[in-house]
């Protein structure tokens, strides 16, 4: 399927404003995803919160079989959650770890994550594994099957980081961990939305992602999966009213399917933003929209390494739409600022964010351009341009 480029930019009215290189961070949305968004806060402030939510009753359950037609799953697998950490948490934090028990994770691993390791393992006594890299960078498969054993409890990684452009080899991750019985929890905020994901090919038990990134949709909106087959039986960390039912004095029942993991209250226009969004990325189709990302990526990589100053830092086999470089001697945060000035928006990576890996590499920061379907090839020119101009500058 050929996206019809000119019709996205015109459906994506930030595009008239700012060349937007930030999808990593935040993706420009839709006027489909503003509009529903916004009708909807305007249906509240009409009606009210509880009588517009009766209202729009079938768009928020369409909700659910959206998400789920976007990465193969089951509509009951599937919990709207308010961002991607919050629904990564309430898989891990849902696991009962205890003394001994293995996290094996990669280097590229984002740092909210790590965090949660760090405190999980100083609370239970459970062992973090950093599963070393191959030679391109990506996490080195043969290592990992030797570092799995019988206290091996959760495989967790992120499948796209938020530093690079390196896509992990999720599937194959996948295979190792059902083949050895493992839980496998898959950070897919920067891929669900930027390359084709199927869970069932994945393998994956959990899988968390956000809205405002690759999917273009809401700040504040994110989903969980979660595999029914061999989640199931797993309680999550939290309970409300909506994830479970007081059925006695001094009782209650966790209700069934991935709901259970969800809040009784939550962002309902943000829901049907998402729903929008997630409708727009099924209608496109996800083969057509990373095509046009990896061809966009790919030209900026390439025109950036022609660049006398600009070290690419992205590593792995295959590579998205998270383009990373370094400019040695410069101060990537006044380069940010002066494109920004220009109406052009990009970021900074730092060891913040990964520690393990920049630090390893012996980068304290990059930055990171991220492209989008929206974009195009005029604006790869004028970035490039822009930046030339503010490396000489400099």
């Amino acid at each position: 399927m050929t996206l019809d480029i000119n019709r996205l930019r015109a459906e994506t009215p930030g595009t008239a404003h700012v060349l937007h290189l930030n999808a990593a961070g935040s993706a420009l949305p839709s006027r489909r995803t503003l509009d529903a968004t916004l009708d909807y806060l305007r249906l509240e402030g009409e009606i009210g919160g509880y009588e517009a939510a009766d209202a729009k009753r079938s768009e928020l359950d369409g909700f659910y079989p959206a998400v789920a037609r976007l990465i193969g799953a089951q509509a009951g697998e599937i919990a709207f959650i308010e961002n991607a950490t919050r629904a990564w948490d309430m898989a891990f934090y849902s696991l009962d770890f205890r003394p001994g028990d293995r996290i094996l994770t990669c280097v590229s691993e984002y740092s909210s994550n790590f965090i949660s390791y760090l405190q999980v393992a100083k609370k239970t006594g459970a062992e973090i594994v950093v599963v070393p890299d191959d030679a391109s960078g990506q996490i080195d498969l043969a290592a990992l099957e030797r570092a799995i054993d019988k206290r091996t409890r959760l495989i967790s990684i992120s499948h796209v980081p938020t530093q690079g452009g390196l896509v992990q080899p999720a599937e194959a991750v996948g295979k190792i961990a059902n083949a050895a019985g493992v839980l496998y929890l898959l950070d897919a905020c920067q891929s669900v939305g930027q390359l084709p994901v199927d869970v069932d090919a994945v393998g994956c038990d959990f899988l968390s992602v956000t809205g405002r990134k690759y999917l273009r949709g809401p700040r504040g909106t994110g989903f969980l999966y979660a595999r029914e087959k061999t989640t199931g039986d797993i309680e999550p960390v939290f309970l409300d009213n909506h994830a479970a039912r007081w059925t006695e004095d001094r009782g209650y029942s966790v209700v069934p399917g991935a709901l259970r993991f969800e809040n009784w209250e939550r962002y309902f226009a943000g829901v049907v933003g998402l729903k929008a969004a997630v409708d727009q990325a099924n209608e496109l189709g996800m083969d057509a929209i990373w095509g046009r990302i990896r061809t966009l990526a790919d030209g900026l990589r390439a025109r950036l390494a022609e660049m006398k100053g600009v070290v690419l830092t992205d590593l792995g086999q295959l590579k998205g739409g998270i383009v990373t470089f370094a400019v040695p001697g410069a101060d990537h945060a006044a380069l940010k600022a002066g494109l920004r000035a220009r109406k052009i928006n990009v970021t900074v990576s730092t060891q913040f964010s990964s520690r393990l890996d920049l630090k390893g590499r012996g980068l304290p920061t990059v930055m990171r351009a991220s492209v989008h379907v929206y974009n195009d090839e005029a604006e790869i020119d004028r970035f490039v341009a822009a930046l030339g101009e503010a490396i000489h500058r400099g």
